[in-house]
């Protein structure tokens, strides 16, 4: 009996690890098919991301600068009309240009009244505003603002009331 047992063991062993390769193969070449694939896919990435990083330090490096030749600037004629002109066209505040020019506002105030005429380097950012869209101008003033926000994040003293002292770190009350 102990024989019949044991070949019946045997047989059932035998249909199930069969049973189990009909079903384990196709899901094994499945399996391979999917890791090619991811593979493919990881090479891509890889390619692409290179790509992607090397555009944004193209990006970088292309920085938008108001620059002009000096014949244009030469050349160029600003009456305070203009020059309005020009700054309501670009859509930008008195503020903004002075950003962009590297002036005071009451300087481009000034200009804008008649008082003065932009010269010098100045006259050749004016110039050089005339060929730069809406866009890139608002580009410019995001850079130089994120520039000048880091430039000024600087650690603050904590603020001291009346009544108060402070004794190094610490503020303490009299």
């Amino acid at each position: 009996m102990a024989r019949i047992e044991s070949i019946i063991k045997a047989e059932i062993q035998r249909l199930a690890k069969r049973e189990v390769r009909s079903k384990f193969l196709p899901l094994r070449r499945e399996v391979w098919g999917m890791r090619l694939k991811l593979s493919g896919l990881l090479k891509s990435f890889t390619k692409l991301d290179r790509w992607a990083k090397e555009q944004t330090r193209q990006a970088e490096r292309m920085e938008i600068n108001l620059e002009a030749t000096p014949e244009e600037v030469k050349a160029s004629r600003f009456t305070p009309e203009r020059i309005r002109n020009l700054r309501k066209k670009k859509g930008i505040s008195q503020r903004e240009l002075a950003i962009l020019a590297g002036v005071t506002i009451g300087a481009v105030t000034s200009w804008e009244k008649g008082k003065f005429k932009p010269k010098g380097d100045k006259k050749a950012a004016l110039v050089a505003l005339r060929k730069v869209s809406k866009r890139e101008v608002k580009k410019i003033l995001a850079e130089k603002a994120g520039a000048k926000s880091k430039e000024g994040s600087k650690k603050r003293r904590p603020k001291v009331n009346r009544g108060q002292r402070k004794v190094g770190k610490k503020v303490l009350k009299k």
